[in-house]
């Protein structure tokens, strides 16, 4: 029979073994930002009892009670000198929810704090929350915008994977107590990947959304687009502006959708986004940035080609492979921390500046949209190497 003392003992010291690692990042790097050697959070970073019940009367093998399948897509932000993530964790039963983890530095140490945030419901219950995006607004409050989905009530029993997106909304002053409020509405079917804007534009509330005529795929909808509302306690767009739309043979060929909320800098509002293309092995989905104009955010200034950051090693393999997700970064001074997920189940983190990412949207050469073109722009660069 298995010693309970003994397997208590040593689940503990692995345990905190993993929350000690010492992160380190990878040189020499692309020049545009530096990944690091670990993830920074993982499914054996949750707390043992959130999984494990300590009891022997109860658990004599010390068995793992609830399993935690991944922990993904994080909201991210800094706050009273914590780097913090909202992260998604999903048990082994698929459900989703949402649980912060803290950080002295942004890039080791992450530990979960407290316990499992435990949001209201609406009228109609969420079977299940994901992927939230954290903003500091003007207004005062600290939003949290996530996927709420629940399964389409007008599919026949013999479909059980039919679903609808829609977006939540709640809000906070301490990341302690969350208001929930209603759901954001839209004149769209389907909506994920909605993010709001730090501030206010025209005295309204402006929100990134994503337009899609199914769960999965976005038919006749898609790209980003903007909708403004007055009450974002009861938030109703009426029309949605697509101002990044999908573009054949492109790394968002498929269907693309704002990350975090952009960051103000003195060159625009800088954005990263997620694309998806598909492929003989299936989705792939990576990140891209652009820049959009100070004084009218629906106008895209600056718009680099390919992607920013793609799948690499490991990254490549998990329960949804070939995939880099990102909903949370902060900025902290001059230096970025870019939290993005791998194969939707690890946390990484990636830093760079907000000089370096300026200097990479603003003198890449953005995509021509066909072979020749790409060639064209590597001629350039060669001929001005070769006057050097």
């Amino acid at each position: 029979m298995t010693d309970f003392n003994h397997r208590k003992k040593e689940i503990i010291l692995q345990h905190k073994k993993l929350l000690e690692r010492v992160n380190s990042r990878i040189e020499p790097g692309n020049g545009i930002y530096f990944r690091y050697k670990y993830p920074v959070l993982t499914s054996g970073h949750v707390p043992l009892t959130w999984r494990y019940d300590f009891d022997r009367d109860t658990n004599p093998y010390f068995m793992e009670r609830i399993g935690v399948n991944a922990v993904f897509n994080p909201g991210a932000i800094k706050y009273n000198g914590k780097y913090c993530l909202v992260a998604r964790v999903e048990g082994v039963d698929r459900k989703s929810f949402f649980a912060i983890a803290q950080s002295d530095n942004g890039i080791d140490g992450f530990e979960f704090t407290g316990k499992p945030i435990l949001l209201e419901e609406n009228e109609d219950p969420d079977t299940n929350i994901y992927d939230m995006r954290l903003v500091t607004h003007e207004d005062g409050w600290i939003y949290g915008l996530f996927c709420t989905e629940r399964r389409d009530p007008h599919a026949p029993d013999g479909n059980q994977s039919a679903a609808i997106a829609q977006c939540g909304i709640v809000r906070t002053k301490d990341l302690e107590i969350w208001e929930r409020l209603p759901d954001l509405k839209t004149k769209s079917s389907q909506q994920r990947n909605v993010v709001l804007h730090p501030e206010f534009v025209n005295h309204q509330y402006a929100f990134y959304t994503r337009p899609q005529d199914s769960f999965i795929e976005t038919g006749n909808g898609g790209g980003i687009a903007i909708g403004f509302c007055d009450d974002i306690t009861s938030a109703t767009i009426d029309e949605e502006i697509i101002i990044d739309k999908k573009v054949y043979h492109t790394v968002y060929e498929l269907k693309n959708g704002q990350g975090p909320a952009p960051i103000k800098t003195n060159q625009g509002w800088l954005h990263l986004a997620h694309g998806v293309r598909n492929t003989a092995a299936g989705l792939r989905y990576v990140l891209y940035l652009f820049l959009t104009d100070l004084n009218d955010i629906t106008k895209i200034i600056r718009k680099p080609g390919g992607y920013f950051l793609a799948p690499q090693g490991e990254e490549r393999i998990g329960d949804v492979s070939n995939v880099v997700f990102s909903n949370g970064w902060i900025q902290d001074g001059d230096e970025i921390f870019i939290y993005y997920a791998s194969s939707d189940t690890r946390i990484h983190v990636a830093t760079s500046t907000i000089n370096q990412l300026l200097d990479y949207v603003m003198n890449t050469p953005e995509d021509g949209y066909t072979s020749r073109e790409s060639v064209t722009s590597i001629l350039k660069l060669i001929e001005k190497n070769n006057k050097l």
